[in-house]
């Protein structure tokens, strides 16, 4: 994709002219055209934002009618998907090179609202204190902190990359992303959000193999990561419980285990066709949080194996997609932060999942697009956003020059002079 050109107004001198605000805007707004990747992936994603608008009212309207109002979280997430959709409508239509200048304020923005979620401002819920109240609306930084932090270290690779393309010396790497990854670690370390630790260490090792680093490296800071996880899980009696009623929850039917055990009762439950929308029976007070952690559960219950096979495939096909847009790239900021969008989402639903079957201790993180959330939601879909503007590779905007060649000296013979 080639950077939008200066436009010349046909004067002699042929000195360009900067467009202005608005008309730089528009310049960058380029709608079309579209690639058949582009075109796909939006049809994904607008089936598994209906799914997850579906899915947030069956499994929400019973703990929500405990309340008084039956479609209040339904209600909440209408909102927030009305707030969204116009996000992702956006960013799918700018160049997603302008994201660059945006890399530096998110992040700092991203840093100051991890912070104030720790003083007094920050609301708790669930033992966590991870959102920030605006009135009606609860944001989560976290939220913004993940996209922030892979645009950010996308951005500064591109900065140090040589004109040969290839950024070879291993600190090149690893000095922007490890620091930034630590910092942002410890305040949602400190919260605390050992699900949400484990995204950004993802982006950044998505960032950091599609950038070049050997696979030598990449393993070691994997198996320190693992080690560092088990030490953070062991250390806190509530994550050792975690950790003993996924081995065993058997054990512990009505304390540690019961969340996963009725996960496990809802899903075998379902069978193959489930029981219908609206008609499965985890939500009434057997599973605990059915409409953001364990939302899966009841997919699977109402619309049974088929259902949630066909929700996975979703998640395959935005794998496929994503990795087939950051293949095709013309950019390498592009590329980067293709990948590292595509490893964060499809990572997230995978290890949501993965909890929710008991393949992955349960750690709190919700199912992209699915999940009742709303900084959440609009976060994913501004990144798939950003994500179809780089499948877009919309041709470069017109260029109007003035006329080459040499001016006469002399007007024509009989001419006025």
């Amino acid at each position: 994709m080639s950077a939008p050109t200066d436009i010349t107004d046909g004067s002699p001198s042929g000195a360009p002219v900067r467009p202005g605000g608005l008309a730089r805007l528009r310049q960058r707004w380029q709608p079309g055209p579209w690639s058949r990747e582009a075109t796909a992936l939006t049809v994904v994603i607008a089936v598994l934002t209906i799914v997850g608008l579906v899915m947030s009212f069956s499994a929400s309207f019973v703990d929500a009618a405990q309340d008084g109002d039956p479609f209040g979280v339904f209600r909440r997430q209408l909102v927030w998907v009305a707030l969204g959709v116009p996000a992702f409508v956006l960013t799918a239509g700018l160049d997603h090179r302008i994201w660059r200048r945006l890399a530096w304020p998110m992040l700092l923005g991203s840093v100051v609202g991890l912070l104030l979620v720790l003083t007094p401002v920050g609301v708790e819920r669930f033992g966590s204190t991870r959102w920030l109240g605006f009135g009606p609306l609860v944001v989560q930084p976290t939220e913004i902190a993940k996209l922030a932090l892979l645009l950010w270290l996308a951005d500064v690779l591109e900065r140090k990359r040589p004109k040969d393309g290839a950024l070879q010396a291993t600190d090149h790497l690893l000095i922007p992303a490890l620091p930034a990854f630590g910092v942002l670690a410890v305040l949602v370390l400190l919260q605390p959000d050992l699900g949400t630790t484990v995204l950004l260490g993802l982006i950044v090792g998505a960032v950091l193999w599609v950038e070049g680093l050997t696979g030598r490296i990449v393993g070691s800071l994997l198996a320190l990561s693992a080690f560092a996880v088990a030490i953070l899980a062991v250390v806190e009696p509530y994550r050792f419980a975690r950790i003993a009623g996924w081995l065993h929850p058997e054990d512990d039917p009505l304390g540690s285990g019961f969340q996963l055990l009725q996960s496990w009762y809802a899903m075998a439950d379902g069978g193959l066709f489930g029981h219908g929308l609206g008609s499965g029976r985890g939500k009434y007070n057997f599973i605990p949080n059915p409409e953001t952690d364990f939302i899966f559960a009841i997919v699977g219950e109402e619309l049974g194996l088929v259902g949630a096979v066909i929700l996975v495939g979703l998640f395959v096909a935005v794998l496929h997609l994503g990795l087939k847009i950051a293949y095709l790239a013309e950019d390498p900021f592009g590329r980067t932060i293709a990948a590292a969008i595509t490893a964060w989402i499809v990572g997230q639903a995978f290890i949501n999942i993965a909890t929710v079957i008991g393949l992955l201790p349960i750690t709190g993180v919700t199912l992209p697009l699915v999940s009742v959330g709303g900084s959440s939601l609009v976060s994913t879909l501004v990144a798939l956003g950003i994500l179809v503007a780089v499948a877009r590779r919309p041709e470069a905007p017109p260029v109007r020059q003035r006329a080459t060649g040499p001016r006469p000296l002399a007007p024509p013979s009989g001419g006025r002079s």
